[in-house]
């Protein structure tokens, strides 16, 4: 399949990463079908959502076997927001339910300031990054990634703590923010990753 895959879970921002798709003339599709997603030449797995929710969905679609299987292959995997905090092991949002756990960490809720963190917040990109540069992107989330595996992460960003914004590993990139959300910054963002 020679397209860019949105995964459908019933959840997640499909129409907005749609958009910034078509505009920059990238042909995709939104679909749950397991054949479609592991043949994909692209997987973009939006969010938005809650935790529990977003695992229960894949659960009753069957695509739990399926995102895990794409991230070990060498496709190109995007993760927006709740699509970066499920590739970990667990979350405070939801205690009992567990990650894909592609990554080892877990994602904490923040304790200071005001909850969720709602508007433009600048990042600061590390050496593990080929993606990003420092700029404002739009962020809403109450939680925030901890991986064991400091190496991975690619970008910070500061709201009463420094925080994991994004991280990169192998063909999976993954970001607490919303790049099709943050204008000229997130359409940069788009262009890079699906240059890779």
């Amino acid at each position: 399949m020679n397209k860019t895959v949105i995964v459908d879970y019933d959840s997640g921002n499909l129409r907005s990463v749609a958009n910034i798709l078509s505009f920059l003339n990238c042909p995709y599709e939104i679909t749950s079908d397991k054949d479609k997603i592991l043949n994909a030449k692209r997987i973009i797995f939006p969010g938005q959502g809650h935790f529990a929710q977003a695992m229960n969905n894949l659960e009753k679609k069957g695509l739990v076997n399926v995102i895990k299987e794409c991230c070990s292959k060498n496709v190109p995997f995007l993760g927006i927001c709740i699509g970066l905090q499920i590739l970990f092991e667990r979350s405070e949002e939801a205690p009992n339910v567990k990650g894909l756990g592609i990554f080892k960490g877990g994602v904490k809720r923040f304790r200071e300031g005001k909850v969720p963190q709602i508007g433009w917040n600048k990042i600061n990109p590390v050496n593990n990054n080929t993606l990003l540069t420092q700029d404002y992107f739009y962020f809403v989330n109450s939680y925030y990634v901890e991986p064991e595996d400091k190496d991975i992460i690619s970008s910070y960003c500061n709201y009463h703590v420094d925080f994991c914004a994004s991280v990169q590993k192998n063909n999976i990139t993954a970001v607490q923010f919303h790049p099709e959300k943050s204008s000229q910054a997130g359409l940069t963002f788009f262009k890079n990753w699906l240059e890779v």
